[in-house]
């Protein structure tokens, strides 16, 4: 019987199979002390490179019309042999490194090491993708991968001095500097380097007094007594040709939020010398706009928005046939999942990182457009560079870390799209200050320049440094440090080095498109509080549009319901209580009992002033303070304590203690709820 002949994929898999085998034992091979002459093994790695370089081209070309038979998920086998490929070069690039000729006196190369330690690192990737689920097919596209290799040819740089006298200055190390990829240098604080070559991007070429050579960020270093006056002369020279007039010039933007004067020191420009922020962190833009009231709030968006005449409501009617508020649709509507952020560069020492997280909002480049909706990540200390979303867990998940979200935009710009910036809560471990800064930004333009709506499909996005209102500040240092080859293969090597944003866009679906219609014709959330929102605009409308005297009637509306309900929305633990007694109210009703409105409406009245309102206003209750860890668990031990499983009769109970009253607790203004 003739053998059963492969199609095109499965000839490459064997092949690449081949050769691992080969690399595997090339690197045994040049492991050994009695190792033959290193010139062969070399030319032996170069020869595997060329041959995985082969390999890597015939993989690009093959398409699943080209299989002999179908293939199962044919897209997902051909990316896992690509990245096996990639992984193959890597071990390539640094043994070629560990084997090229180095100067006998600067003592032994740290390139073994580094080695064994990409190794072990690729393992743990290994294991790490092992665990997540086969079903989410995006995640295996873009599961973690902290290697740094595109440092691999630092080695091979001219080590000599670049700049006059720069060849004989000493330098003391201000702190301890772990090396994070292959060709950096790891230093301990007070050691002595010489400096052999600066470059532009702040990454000096050093050397300790063991002979070893690497880059070292030249915040963590300053020059000994003897050599500080000609530094600092040759120092000024390079300052002065690094500063690019137009970068220099967009850090005073003139837009209010972000604008600092000249002479201000920023805490981040202090950060920023000491080392302890990657180049690219800026303080955080949309947390400032946060932090100025209720502007860009979603308690803000949620309330009815007035006409131009201000006698009536441009985005609440009723539809008279069946009493129930009358759907409009926008012209952005649509779903997201939050996947993954990767290579996103942790801060260094100094600062406790207290959270993780992505602001988003409607943007049209130049002006925010809806509230400010934020979802934390969760991270592991063995992938620093990778955040996640929507963590597998028991039980309901928090809408903080629901990585499902909606957007509603009816804002008429060629450029509408989503920012997303990536921030981080820190406390400075010196002084206990505490901060937010921006980790980057990333844009998703939803037209494109025909005015046609963008695929619904998911989009990897670029994560860019500074602000969306200053020219792009590079995130990626690993790419500038050092020539990086301008190859095809090189530059796969690298784009997965940059810092990117997976975000899943799609469609909404029917039942979601009917809530989302009863919504703010611009509002941005978490899409498992729909519902909730939806049942809250038809109660709003019937007090606004059924329950006046007339519609020039402005009188306050006693509703602790409408009055409070906005306040609910800004904090998300008492948002999960809420969905959490909802739900379980929602699962006694019958089937036609969840289809009718009216049923809906009084019970989420009910549901809400027996659950949710006691808290709102109860004095044990800490106010709400971002990413505070106490804070956050004495919330949740009075939230989710047995006592509150209570009626409305709490707040008449001796046993609870209440805030004094106020008139505001209890009555909705439409005056100064409204939306002008």
């Amino acid at each position: 019987m003739p053998p059963k002949r492969r199609g095109p994929l499965q000839t490459v898999q064997r092949e690449t199979d081949d050769i691992k085998r080969k690399v595997d034992a090339l690197v045994q091979h040049a492991a050994e002390p009695d190792a033959s002459d290193r010139t062969e093994t070399l030319e032996r790695c170069k020869e595997l490179q060329r041959a995985v370089e082969e390999i890597m081209k015939t993989l690009k070309k093959l398409s699943k019309a080209d299989e002999l038979a179908p293939v199962g998920n044919y897209d997902q086998c051909k990316r896992e042999e690509e990245k096996r490929l990639l992984t193959l070069y890597e071990r390539l690039q640094s043994l070629a490194l560990q084997l090229q000729p180095h100067d006998e006196t600067a003592g032994p190369s740290s390139s073994q090491r580094d080695q064994e330690s990409e190794e072990e690192n690729s393992d743990e990737e290994d294991e790490s993708s092992e665990d997540e689920d086969a079903e989410e097919e995006v995640q295996d596209d873009y599961d973690d991968d902290d290697d740094d290799d595109d440092n691999a040819d630092s080695g091979d740089e001219d080590i000599g001095p670049t700049a006059k006298g720069q060849g004989s200055v000493s330098y003391i190390a201000l702190s301890a500097f772990t090396g994070e990829e292959e060709g950096d240098l790891s230093i301990q604080k007070g050691e002595v380097l010489r400096v052999l070559s600066k470059n532009k991007d702040g990454w000096w070429l050093a050397q300790n007094s063991k002979g070893q050579k690497g880059l070292v960020p030249k915040t963590f270093l300053k020059t000994s007594s003897q050599d500080s006056e000609r530094v600092n002369e040759d120092e000024g020279e390079s300052e002065e040709e690094e500063e690019d007039p137009d970068i220099k010039s967009s850090k005073t933007s003139n837009w209010s939020t972000v604008r600092k004067a000249v002479t201000e020191i920023d805490a981040t420009d202090v950060l920023s010398a000491m080392g302890a922020i990657p180049p690219g962190f800026r303080p955080s833009t949309l947390s400032r706009l946060l932090e100025e009231g209720r502007s860009y709030r979603v308690s803000h968006f949620i309330q009815p928005k007035l006409s131009q005449s201000q006698l009536s409501f441009k985005d609440l009617h009723m539809d008279p046939d069946t009493g129930k508020v009358h759907g409009q649709s926008s012209r952005v509507s649509l779903t997201l999942t939050l996947w993954s952020c990767r290579m996103i560069p942790p801060p260094g020492v100094g600062l406790q990182v207290l959270s993780r997280h992505i602001r988003l909002c409607a943007f049209n480049g130049t002006q925010v457009l809806s509230n400010i909706h934020t979802v934390r990540a969760t991270y592991s200390s063995k992938s620093p560079k990778t955040w996640s979303f929507s963590p597998r867990m028991t039980g309901m998940l928090p809408c903080l870390l629901d990585g499902d979200c909606f957007l509603r935009c009816d804002f008429e710009s060629p450029d509408l799209g989503i920012l997303f910036e990536l921030g981080v809560t820190y406390i400075r471990n010196s002084t206990g200050e505490r901060g937010d800064l921006s980790c980057g930004w990333a844009f998703l333009k939803l037209f494109d320049e025909s005015g046609a709506p963008i695929a619904l499909r998911t989009q990897e996005l670029t994560v860019h440094g500074g602000t969306p209102f200053e020219k792009d500040s590079d995130m990626n240092t690993t790419s500038t440090k050092r020539g990086y080859p301008t190859g095809v293969f090189q530059q796969m090597l690298l784009s997965r080095k940059i810092p990117k944003l997976v975000v899943k866009v799609k469609s909404v679906k029917t039942r979601s498109r009917e809530l989302l219609n009863l919504l703010p014709d611009t509002i941005v959330g978490s899409l498992s509080t729909v519902h909730l929102l939806a049942t809250y605009r038809q109660i709003l409308a019937d007090a606004l549009l059924l329950d006046r005297v007339t519609m020039y009637n402005a009188d306050l509306i006693c509703s602790s319901v409408l009055a409070s309900f906005p306040d609910v929305l800004d904090q998300p633990d008492l948002m999960d209580a809420f969905r959490k007694s909802w739900t379980e109210s929602e699962s006694s009703l019958r089937r036609s009992d969840k289809k009718d409105i009216n049923v809906l409406k009084q019970m989420f009245v009910s549901v809400y002033m027996g659950s949710v309102f006691p808290l709102l206003y109860s004095v044990e209750m800490p106010a709400p303070c971002w990413a505070d860890e106490e804070v956050e668990s004495q919330r949740a031990r009075i939230i989710y304590s047995p006592s509150q499983k209570t009626s409305v009769e709490t707040l008449l109970s001796s046993q609870c203690s209440h805030q004094a009253f106020d008139i505001t607790q209890v009555t909705y203004d439409l005056i100064s709820s409204a939306q002008h």
